[in-house]
């Protein structure tokens, strides 16, 4: 007579995955030439823009509040990553965009994380990619149900 098999440990599995992903990231200062994952997340975001983004657009599109999009620009400002530029049609906003060395740094750490993703889906077929990435999405939907959500 065997043993019942135990059920993963989800929680603990994907909160371990985390923290070594996010130390494999900020152990590459090579590739991210002194930006903070933080940093990052946001060169990705403006990069993916045709055009510059409000500060209410980052804070949503990074889930922050919109102080912590404020504080991390204006560090990323004073490092020459972005620029605040006025917006065309209301004078009252300001906008973000990437610099030339951002839009140098956007590319860098782009092809790191292709390396990154090209190493956690080795061995694995699309079909079960597919559900991992579906599984991923579900727990992100976890969300809806916290305050605010």
């Amino acid at each position: 007579m065997t043993a019942a098999k135990k059920p993963p440990r989800f929680v603990f599995l994907l909160n371990r995955a985390q923290k070594v992903l996010q130390r494999w990231i900020e152990t590459r200062p090579q590739a991210w030439d002194g930006i903070s994952s933080a940093q990052a997340g946001l060169l990705f975001l403006l990069a993916s823009r045709d055009d510059p983004a409000t500060v209410g657009d980052i804070a949503k599109g990074l889930q922050v509040a919109p102080a912590a999009v404020t504080n991390l620009s204006k560090r990323m400002q004073a490092a020459h990553l972005i620029e605040r530029v006025d917006d065309d049609a209301d004078g009252r906003v300001t906008r973000v965009r990437l610099t030339a060395q951002g839009q140098d740094a956007s590319r860098q750490a782009h092809a790191v994380l292709q390396d990154l993703n090209a190493r956690l889906t080795t061995g694995f077929t699309p079909d079960e990619l597919d559900v991992v990435a579906r599984w991923l999405a579900q727990v992100a939907e976890l969300e809806r149900d916290l305050p605010g959500g």
